[in-house]
Formats: structure tokens, C-alpha cells, sequence
């Protein structure tokens, strides 16, 4: 079943066309209403048609009015202010569509909750986390982990075909610092020979540090750094077999920080900087094959122009901004890197669409990648590009998000802290449950509540980080949403009842009270919800639908008794209580948050 707003926006585009068939491309704009004493939905299409009609707006509202048809499912529709339509939803058409969302299919497995599978699915490769190996992930990784992971759960559950690709930076100069250091350390004895490597990355940040501080003043440790990256690239026995167990390593210590978030990457779904080495050459060749490439400075570089040949990049001083794919000294860049990765994502795993989800600082880079790689033909046009830009996790401070000292903070460490205090709250609020079952509440509750308090924000928006508003029990955050659920389900344990007997029917459930209707036609609007998110790749929007269900529950539950009713009305109110917390649980789910039984 197609969600509401679809349907609503399809009748209403028809409408239109049938009345003014000259403006046919224009959207309806069926939106949800901002406040229900107007209606469930509003239709706003008719002011942007009377705006190229050059007629008043309420007149071409009303010649769709005389043309929509939507008697089905709606009471009569109104035209309110200069020309918005606004329309209400019949009770009892909702009765029936609430009814066929709760049944079950015993053939499918897999409770949908009204959610259609998408009806041309796509590849869809989605490049997230690639933390740099030559140092632990820390804070700066988590945005990109996880709302990369709730982007990938999202759209395999609206079917399509999701290929995850973590590029890790696992090749260049970081890496030949870091082998020059450990011979530097082993020559002047601050680490011992035996297992070097291991030892090293118990500290990986501060011997990354070091390596950086030294390959910045140190002239002569800086061409060893730059002497290891050549013996790497032409694949000396020895560098190697340093850089696979490094790397090795520095990928296990990723793994347990994406066990601890629920993060479904693993080794399979890594392809590195270093995969596309021997493909770099072979770029170079291709972009200069046409006619792409200018020599600038040493550098190899693609200066991109319109189509009036025109620099598409400028610099502040008015100068053509260059893509750089060759550095001087043959070396190459992330440009270079990241090209190759489109031809092989677009050639190999056959991409419709390609997403990276990468910090908003790189959004110069990105658009000259894409322009680059449109112009060199690694990229057909109907293979989209998305940079799914996000801002910066920030301190009280109002900085970017540091230790007490000024320190980068280890992403492990913020977790580890995240279940502490989580294990702190259910302790005192539920002090009799059964040890265990309060830590793994605390683990739902600590990572949920880190996940969501950055999943809830605008991902284009810098947010302060704060544990007293993400672990609170009240408002928009992940403990206030996994509580909503576990309420849920007290009744039925309460009652004595089985959420499972009142899945088995499609038949229409009734809805009379006001509550209950709000919360039905809330219900509904979880295909929508998903639908918009989706539109801009945007979880705060699922995230605020989700809230907005849950505080639709709540007045529900404060109006309308549940197991103190009686016959076909409390069998009508255990099902919308079913259906809230199934939707709840899906939702969180595909944020990546897990629901407790109880809190």
C-alpha cells in the first residue's frame, strides 16, 4: 500500500492536470498538516500553478476542488487562506487502513507496518565510517558511522540493493610514517623489538603524534617516511608485511568499536585506499587520453569549466581552482583515490547511486570529484552522486568535542562512558531487575542514546554534545523513546495478553475517541515518514516522526483505558497499543537503536 501523503499527492496531481492540463509538471505538494484543527493533510500545489498562470491563487484552488476526487478516504476538502486545500481523513477509512497495517502475512515473515518495497529497486553503494588506520577512531568518526548505518538499514528495508564500501585509509604518506617510526623507536629503544607492532598500537594516537610531529621538523626521518611509501607502492617483501599486519591490527580494534555501536560493517564491506593503488596510473592515463589533464607547478591537475568555458572552481583571489590528481613528485592524492573508487563502484558493482556520507568541510572536494568524474565519463548521468554533508559534534565549549585536556576523545572511550552512566540510571530507577538484564538495558540505553542524540539533529547542523540531555527520560532522546516501548509492552504483561494474538486479522479497527483516531492516523503516516527521510537522507525527520508517535501514545493512554475496558474496544485499544510499540521498535530499528522489554 502506497503511504497516504503518495496517495493524497497522486489524486490531487490529477486534479490539477485534469484542470489545467498546460501546467501537467507541476507538484501537488501534499504535505502533513501543521495543525490538525485544519485537517490531517494540506495541499499547497495550487499556489505555485495560479503563480504560472498569473491567476489568483484561491480561483485555481477551487478548479481543483471541483476536480478531486478523494471521497474514498476523506471528508469533503476545504480551501483555506489565499489557496491551500486542506483534507481531513474519514474515520472510518482509516479504520480499514490501520486494520490491514497490524495483519501479519504468515508468507511474510517481515511486519512492513504499511512500508511498500520500492518499486524500481536500485544498487545503491554507500561509503561511510573509513576511519584512517594510522590512528584509533575517535569522536570525529562517529557521524559517518552511524548515520551511514541507519541510511543502509533504511534503504535495505524499502528493498533495495545496498552495497556497503568502508574506503579506510590504509596507504600514503600516514603509512610510511608510521613504518619509519617503528624502526625510529626500535633505534632509540622506546619500543622493544618483540611484538613492535602490537605494542605500537596500544597508543596508536600518540605514536601517530610523534610520527607527525617528527615527519614535520625532521628532514631526515621525513624522506625515510617518503622512502617506505615508494618501497610500499612497488611492493618491497619487507614494507609489505609490516603494512599487512598494521593494518591487520589497526581493523580488529575498528571491529570491536563497531560491535560495541551495532554497526553492521565488517571486513567483507572494506576497500581501502589501497585496493585502487595499481588503477591510479591508469587514471592519469584516461583523463589525459581527454585531453584533461594540465601540468601546473609540476602537478598534474583538471581544471573543470562550464559549458562557455568558464572555471566551474574558483579561488578567493578569482584564480581556477584545480583538481589535483598528481602531486609534483608523482605522488597522489585522495582526488586520485576516490576517482578510481567511482569507476569501480559504477563498472564492477554496477551503481545507480553512489552515497558518500563524509563530514560537510569536504564539500569543495566532493563537488570537484563529481564534476571530474562526470567530465572524464567515470560517471554516466544516470548514475547519481550524493554527498550526504553533516556538521561537526561540538563541546559546551561550543569546539569541536575534546577531551579535558584538549585531547582527541578515542571513540571507545565515549561508549565505554556512554554504558556507565546508562548502567548508573537503570540501577537507580529499576534497582530489583536481575543484574544482567541491567546491563544489557544500560548497553541499549548508552549506545541508543548517543546514537539518537545525533540522529535526532538536522545531519547539516553542528550540535552540542551533552550526557544530561541524551540520557534523559524526558523529551526527544533514545531513553524517553526505548521507555515509550517498554510501557507498551507492560500492558500486555499486565493484562496477561499475547501481542501476537491480535496480528492474525486484517479486519477494520475501530476508532472513535479523538485520541484514538490521532493516534491511527499517526500510525499511518510511518511510510511517510520513512518516504521523507529517505527524499534528502535525512533520520532526524524519522527520528521526530517517532517522537511525535510516541507522544500521540501517550495521550491515547492518559484518555482512553486499556485493560479496564471491556470486548471489541479493548481488543481495538490492545491492537493500536501493538501497533505503536511494532512501529516504535522498527523505527529505533532502523536507526540501529535496539528496545528493551523493560526499563
Amino acid at each position: 500500500m502506497p503511504s497516504v501523503q503518495r496517495l493524497l499527492d497522486e489524486r490531487v496531481a490529477a486534479a490539477m492536470r485534469a484542470a489545467f492540463p498546460e501546467a501537467a509538471d507541476l507538484p501537488a505538494i501534499v504535505v502533513p498538516a501543521q495543525d490538525p484543527r485544519f485537517g490531517d493533510y494540506q495541499a499547497n500545489g495550487a499556489m505555485a500553478l495560479a503563480k504560472r498562470l498569473k491567476r489568483k491563487p484561491r480561483e485555481v484552488a477551487e478548479a481543483v476542488l471541483a476536480r478531486l476526487d478523494v471521497s474514498d478516504l476523506a471528508e469533503p476538502p476545504e480551501i483555506a487562506g489565499p489557496g491551500f486545500i486542506n483534507i481531513r481523513l474519514r474515520p472510518d477509512w482509516v479504520a480499514g487502513e490501520i486494520g490491514k497495517v497490524n495483519r501479519i502475512e504468515p508468507d511474510q515473515p517481515e511486519d512492513r507496518l504499511g512500508v511498500p518495497r520500492a518499486e524500481r529497486p536500485e544498487t545503491v553503494v554507500v561509503d561511510y565510517s573509513a576511519p584512517n588506520l594510522a590512528k584509533e577512531m575517535h569522536v570525529g568518526h562517529l557521524r559517518s558511522t552511524i548515520i551511514g548505518d541507519a541510511l543502509v538499514r533504511m534503504l535495505e528495508f524499502v528493498s533495495h540493493r545496498v552495497i556497503r564500501q568502508n574506503h579506510v585509509g590504509d596507504w600514503g604518506t600516514q603509512v610510511g610514517m608510521l613504518v619509519a617510526y617503528l624502526d625510529h623507536a626500535l633505534d632509540e629503544g622506546s619500543l622493544a623489538p618483540a611484538n613492535v607492532i602490537k605494542d605500537m598500537l596500544k597508543d596508536l594516537e600518540d605514536n601517530y603524534r610523534k610520527a607527525k610531529a617528527l615527519f614535520d621538523t625532521n628532514e631526515a626521518f621525513a624522506n625515510a617516511a617518503r622512502d617506505e611509501v615508494v618501497r610500499l607502492q612497488s611492493g618491497d617483501q619487507e614494507t609489505v608485511g609490516v603494512w599487512k599486519t598494521w593494518r591487520k591490527l589497526s581493523l580488529y580494534h575498528c571491529q570491536q568499536v563497531y560491535g560495541k555501536l551495532g554497526v553492521g560493517l565488517g571486513d567483507g564491506d572494506i576497500r581501502g585506499e589501497s585496493a585502487y593503488n595499481d588503477d591510479l596510473p591508469k587514471v592519469l592515463e584516461d583523463l589525459r587520453a581527454k585531453g584533461l589533464l594540465t601540468e601546473s607547478e609540476g602537478a598534474q591537475c583538471v581544471f573543470l569549466n562550464d559549458a562557455d568555458r568558464k572555471p566551474l572552481f574558483v579561488a578567493k583571489d578569482g584564480s581556477p581552482l584545480p583538481l589535483i590528481v598528481q602531486k609534483s613528485d608523482e605522488g597522489y592524492l585522495y582526488a586520485t583515490t576516490d576517482l578510481a573508487a567511482i569507476r569501480y563502484r559504477v563498472n564492477e558493482l554496477h551503481a545507480n547511486r553512489i552515497l558518500y556520507v563524509v563530514d560537510a568541510r569536504q564539500s569543495l572536494h566532493f563537488q570537484m570529484l563529481f564534476a571530474c568524474a562526470r567530465k572524464a565519463g567515470f560517471a554516466p548521468p544516470d548514475v547519481e552522486l550524493v554527498h550526504v554533508a553533516f556538521g561537526t559534534m561540538m563541546g559546551p565549549d561550543g569546539r569541536p568535542f575534546k577531551t579535558r585536556e584538549g585531547g582527541t576523545v578515542k571513540l571507545m572511550d565515549l561508549l565505554d562512558e556512554a554504558e556507565k552512566r546508562a548502567y548508573e540510571l537503570v540501577s537507580a530507577k529499576s534497582p530489583d531487575l536481575p543484574e544482567t538484564e541491567k546491563r544489557d538495558i544500560a548497553h541499549k540505553v548508552g549506545i541508543g542514546a548517543v546514537k539518537y542524540a545525533d540522529l535526532a539533529q538536522s545531519r547539516t547542523s553542528d550540535y552540542v554534545f551533552s550526557w544530561e540531555k541524551m540520557l534523559s527520560l524526558d523529551g526527544n532522546t533514545a531513553p524517553y523513546m526505548q521507555y515509550a516501548y517498554a510501557r507498551v509492552r507492560s500492558i500486555f504483561r499486565k493484562g496477561g495478553h499475547e501481542a501476537e494474538e491480535h496480528r492474525q486479522d486484517a479486519a477494520p479497527i475501530a476508532v472513535e475517541a479523538p485520541a484514538e483516531i490521532a493516534l491511527a492516523k499517526m500510525i499511518l503516516r510511518f511510510p511517510e515518514a520513512l518516504d521523507r527521510t529517505l527524499e534528502d537522507y535525512r533520520p532526524n525527520v524519522l527520528a521526530a516522526y517517532l517522537y511525535d508517535l510516541a507522544q500521540a501514545f501517550t495521550a491515547f493512554y492518559d484518555a482512553c483505558p486499556v485493560i479496564q475496558s471491556e470486548g471489541p474496544t479493548r481488543a481495538n485499544r490492545l491492537k493500536l497499543c501493538d501497533l505503536t510499540a511494532r512501529v516504535i521498535a522498527r523505527g529505533l530499528g532502523l536507526l540501529g537503536i535496539e528496545t528493551a522489554e523493560r526499563m
